[in-house]
């Protein structure tokens, strides 16, 4: 399997990208000539692991029978002060609502995500100091 992104620039620091029929505009900081016509790039590298490891977990969790409220993911990319700038710190929060949640499984999707499946986090560990942690609440 091959993917294949084509980068168009469209004036200023800003291009576009059309991802399965979907379009996507990046650009720089104002303060760097860019126009704020859309996120960074550095950012949506954080917005991919969440996206892969968060349908990973639930998808899993579906798989094992797990009821809860709702999921969300956040991650926190700590750059680097010199250049090339990247995230050498990256903090995977997951937060999970529900007042019966089997703990136990919701370990073990979000294990088996950040351990076998999610392959933007295999990716980014090569890279980084990758850490993941669960928060609970009612």
């Amino acid at each position: 399997m091959e993917d294949k992104i084509v980068f168009e620039h469209i004036g200023g620091m800003a291009f576009k990208t059309e991802i399965d029929g979907h379009e996507l505009k990046y650009d720089a900081d104002v303060k760097v000539g860019g126009q704020d016509l859309g996120p960074k790039p550095k950012p949506m590298l954080l917005v991919s692991l969440a996206g892969c490891t968060g349908m990973d977990v639930v998808s899993l969790l579906k798989k094992m029978r797990v009821n809860y409220d709702d999921l969300k993911v956040e991650v926190i990319g700590e750059l680097t002060d010199e250049h090339p700038k990247y995230y050498h710190k990256i903090m995977v929060e997951y937060h999970i609502w529900g007042s019966d949640v089997n703990k136990a499984k919701v370990e073990k999707s979000v294990n088996l995500s950040q351990e076998r499946y999610c392959g933007v986090s295999y990716m980014l560990a090569k890279s980084s100091d990758l850490k993941y942690k669960i928060i609970y609440h009612s």
